[in-house]
């Protein structure tokens, strides 16, 4: 039969190898991985992981997949993943890729409960487990290339609910060692898991979308594996009849060639944003801008003084869902433009405590929101690989101080150091592991090459 796009990514699926992973890839991919851990165990301190949890432990018969931050707890394969993807975006703290979607979270933890499934005499290996996570992310990737909308800021779907499950699917296919033909199966049956709407975000339902994206795409593989089946053109874009092309207005598939003696993978070209601190990625922006304009305004005023200050101009891309004047929850100020660059103002940092309820119900805050104004430049454009974040203070005195930032330390143009990314990883892991457990899976990432069995992560 002729290829079609849905047998193409499925002929990949099956036909990767090892091999094909380049030294760039690798490490990486490593990083990524590292990074989500440490994510997910500091989101396991949240309230909502503990309601998943709570959920979770209703229904689970066959415990045999861990949960984060959680030792002795084990669940059935699909609710482990479920709840380790609720606590890896659980603060938003979580990677982020363009165009934009979080896509370790969607596929670590689905790889995880797998590997604790398997019988011993079937289990996956550490170069196994790093190929199956590196096809999770290329799929991810190479679908959301398929739709100039996916390039921006989303309105309608949260991506990583849409191409996450499918991501998911792809990975745990690979893993569980699928035919091609199962491989083209699992990701139809993802089609029809995937998809949550961007009302959702900024609320305690947001992080629900990585634990089913996980989850979801887990379960597709294995009722793929058990003989379900699916449309066989998921896929392509069938005049009439809406597959995957559903989720974008601009729809153009591409085939994915069968790897042969090379394959880069996107990875290779394309490297990933790691966050400094627990909230969407458009504050970075504007938080190391209001950084910079408060040392201006320190050289300026001798200490940083709110009362000198008459507006605070941020110039920021149109975006509804995270321009909000005046969050009254932790998941809305994570949110939020205005909070971010606000509370960097006055403390100098954005962090873990930023976000509690004190922090955000200050005064001191709240009169300095009262005080933002926001504009939308032209050229400041909704997209991740193009935006900037700008704060002015304008000052009682007429004087103007600016703050402006195009990448962000931690952005794929600007990398998180390896000490930096080793600081933020033992930061959110001493919240729940002793030091000797931090720096064992530290040394089980840097060496997972040579890891003889995948589950002892």
């Amino acid at each position: 039969p002729e290829e079609t796009v849905t047998s193409s990514f499925a002929s990949f699926i099956h036909a990767v190898r090892p091999e094909h992973l380049s030294k760039t890839v690798r490490h990486r991919s490593k990083r990524m991985i590292l990074d989500s851990i440490g994510v997910g165990l500091v989101g396991s301190t949240t309230h909502v992981f503990d309601i998943a949890l709570q959920y979770c432990r209703l229904y689970s018969s066959v415990a045999v997949s861990s949960v984060y931050g959680k030792p002795g707890v084990k669940l059935s394969p699909t609710l482990a993943a479920f709840t380790n993807g609720v606590a890896t975006h659980s603060m938003d703290f979580d990677d982020t890729w363009h165009p934009a979607t979080h896509p370790s979270g969607a596929v670590l933890p689905a790889l995880l409960a797998a590997s604790q499934m398997l019988p011993p005499s079937t289990k996956p290996n550490g170069m196994d487990f790093l190929l199956a996570f590196n096809v999770g992310l290329e799929v991810q990737g190479r679908l959301m290339h398929f739709s100039t909308e996916a390039h921006n800021i989303p309105k309608r779907f949260h991506p990583p609910s849409v191409v996450g499950t499918m991501g998911s699917a792809a990975a745990t296919a690979k893993l569980l060692s699928l035919s091609a033909a199962q491989c083209a199966h699992a990701l139809g049956i993802a089609a029809s898991l995937a998809g949550a709407p961007m009302a959702n975000a900024a609320t305690q339902a947001k992080p629900l979308h990585i634990g089913n994206a996980t989850r979801l795409g887990f379960e597709a593989a294995l009722l793929a594996a058990r003989g379900m089946e699916a449309n066989p053109l998921i896929l392509d874009d069938i005049a009439g009849c809406s597959g995957f092309s559903a989720f974008y207005s601009v729809y153009q598939p591409k085939p994915l060639s069968t790897p042969s003696d090379h394959h880069e993978f996107l990875l290779e070209k394309q490297d990933i944003a790691f966050k400094r601190f627990p909230a969407h990625l458009g504050m970075h922006w504007v938080v190391d801008a209001a950084l910079s304009v408060r040392n201006l305004f320190i050289n300026y005023a001798g200490s940083f003084s709110p009362s000198l200050i008459r507006t605070i101009v941020l110039k920021i891309p149109v975006s509804k869902y995270i321009n909000r004047p005046f969050p009254s929850s932790e998941h809305q100020a994570r949110h939020s433009f205005q909070f971010n660059a606000c509370t960097a103002l006055l403390d100098g940092e954005v962090g873990l405590s930023s976000f509690t309820e004190s922090s955000i119900h200050r005064q001191e805050l709240r009169e300095l929101l009262d005080k933002v104004v926001v504009e939308h430049p032209e050229d400041n454009v909704a997209n991740f690989d193009k935006m900037y974040g700008e704060v002015a203070l304008l000052l009682h005195s007429g004087d103007v101080l600016t703050g402006k930032c195009d990448t962000f330390y931690g952005h794929w143009r600007k990398p998180l150091s390896k000490e930096s990314l080793l600081k933020k990883f033992r930061s959110n892991a001493s919240h729940v592991l002793p030091e000797e457990k931090i720096e064992t899976i530290i040394t089980m990432v840097d060496n997972l090459e040579s890891l003889s069995d995948s589950s002892q992560l």
